[in-house]
């Protein structure tokens, strides 16, 4: 309850001044995550903050420049992309989808999945590329994702996504066949030593993958010694032992070191009581001051319980979950590799409003030991904030009233207010005499007789039921 009271009531706070930095920590993560190898079955990656989904092998891959072709306006120039040759189709799809959709809501773009990638070539046509194929690599029971590489995709190609054409699946399934020509690309796969058909300009059937067949992508999951060996040499000999852990700290540290601007521009932003002329939101500073009043009355003197409450009620609460889970504020997709890389920005949060002092080993995490330096920073911006807060004027009980019904008021007709009410009855009735017990007991609540009244409102409820 106390959790949807604050995203209720921090909405605006987060529309106007936490919302930014949290966007641009979330297109930074994604950003610098699609800068180097991103396996696609394991969702690990080069350049990761967690350590759990890091590729520990050494993967050779090249930058490729694509000219995607404007569905919008058609004939347009091309905009170029930036791919890696050792993308799988789709994930060439979603970077081509990014850029040509950019700042458009995740919702209202099309999905990789609904499109084709097609590679256009002067004077062989267009081959249309794909994760699997008859072309797939295949060792025993395990096929190798198909990827740029694999189809010999070369820097400043010209591609283009177009809707897939589910009508051309079962081509042959009539008992017809597909007769086309043996185009300049399919001669130089030959002659490469690679596989000898390709989907051109009429697909080809994909067989089912096989029972007991398992797909990779750079790295074979069952096996963390074999690297993939990247795809830039066209299917090379795979190699790569697992490097040293001091060596993932530095990759790690080198990926931290490139976010830092955007974690602290955050943390910041969160732990302030005034930023870029942004008010506190008065929820806050009101429950702040409820805490300390409970404090006080029970003769709890400790500071570190006090900012225990606090830690526990607002940054804990509410604000983890929301740099955890950026798709409840933001139209946007969440990858597994950015999911990790937010949960380590916001155990760092976590440990920033502990008053435990941090104790660092040689087996402590590495996500621990990733911002180890920053924490002393983080955890002085935590105190501040809470003294601020309590510094400022205390809020009155009818400043707090209008508060909230000014909030009502812009937010009426968004909810179902009758179904909350109903679920609200459910608890009171649940805990009747608990509540009133309590109710009895305080004397705000005496005063102004809150326990006749809500026993008169659960019997007008009954009454009409």
């Amino acid at each position: 309850m106390l959790t949807n009271w604050f995203t209720f009531l921090l909405h605006r706070f987060l529309k106007e001044s936490a919302g930014e930095p949290l966007y641009l920590l979330f297109c930074a993560i994604k950003q610098q995550v699609e800068k180097g190898p991103l396996d696609a079955v394991t969702g690990e990656a080069r350049y990761s903050l967690s350590e759990d989904k890091l590729i520990r092998q050494q993967i050779d891959y090249k930058t490729l420049t694509l000219l995607c072709a404007c569905p919008d306006p058609p004939g347009g120039a091309a905009l170029p992309v930036k791919v890696l040759n050792c993308d799988t189709v789709t994930q060439a799809k979603e970077k081509l989808l990014d850029a040509l959709h950019r700042g458009a809501p995740m919702s209202q773009r099309p999905r990789a999945n609904d499109l084709e990638l097609e590679w256009c070539q002067e004077g062989s046509g267009r081959i249309l590329l794909q994760d699997e194929d008859s072309t797939s690599r295949v060792e025993g029971d395990w096929k190798r994702i198909n990827t740029l590489a694999h189809y010999q995709v070369t820097d400043g190609s010209t591609v283009a996504l177009v809707p897939h054409q589910a009508s051309a699946v079962n081509l042959t399934g009539a008992g017809g066949s597909v007769s086309r020509s043996l185009s300049r690309y399919e001669t130089l796969l030959r002659t490469s030593g690679s596989p000898d058909s390709l989907r051109l300009r009429a697909p080809i059937l994909t067989p089912e993958r096989e029972a007991g067949t398992r797909l990779w992508h750079l790295v074979r999951s069952h096996d963390p010694l074999v690297g993939g060996g990247g795809d830039a040499g066209g299917g090379g000999p795979e190699r790569g032992s697992k490097m040293v852990s001091e060596i993932y700290l530095t990759r790690l540290l080198a990926t931290k070191g490139t976010l830092q601007k955007f974690v602290d521009d955050l943390f910041e932003t969160v732990l302030s009581t005034a930023h870029r002329g942004s008010a506190l939101p008065l929820a806050i500073k009101f429950m702040f001051d409820f805490l300390d009043d409970q404090a006080d009355r029970h003769g709890i003197t400790d500071p570190d319980v006090r900012h225990t409450w606090k830690s526990n009620c607002l940054p804990l609460r509410f604000w983890v979950n929301v740099i955890k889970n950026p798709q409840f504020v933001f139209d946007v997709h969440k990858t597994p590799i950015t999911d990790a890389c937010l949960s380590v920005v916001a155990q760092t949060f976590m440990d920033s409003c502990s008053t435990s002092a941090q104790r660092l080993g040689k087996d402590s995490p590495s996500t621990k030991l990733l911002y180890a330096k920053d924490l002393p920073a983080y955890r002085a911006w935590v105190e501040r904030y809470y003294r601020d807060i309590a510094k400022m004027t205390t809020i009155s009980d009818q400043d707090m009233d209008a508060y909230l019904v000014e909030q009502s008021r812009l937010h009426a007709g968004e909810f179902n207010t009758l179904a909350a009410l109903g679920e609200l009855f459910h608890y009171v009735e649940r805990y009747r005499e608990e509540i009133l017990t309590a109710l009895e007991r305080d004397a705000y609540c005496r005063r102004h007789k809150l326990g006749p009244r809500l026993e008169q409102a659960i019997t007008l409820v009954h009454s009409h039921s």
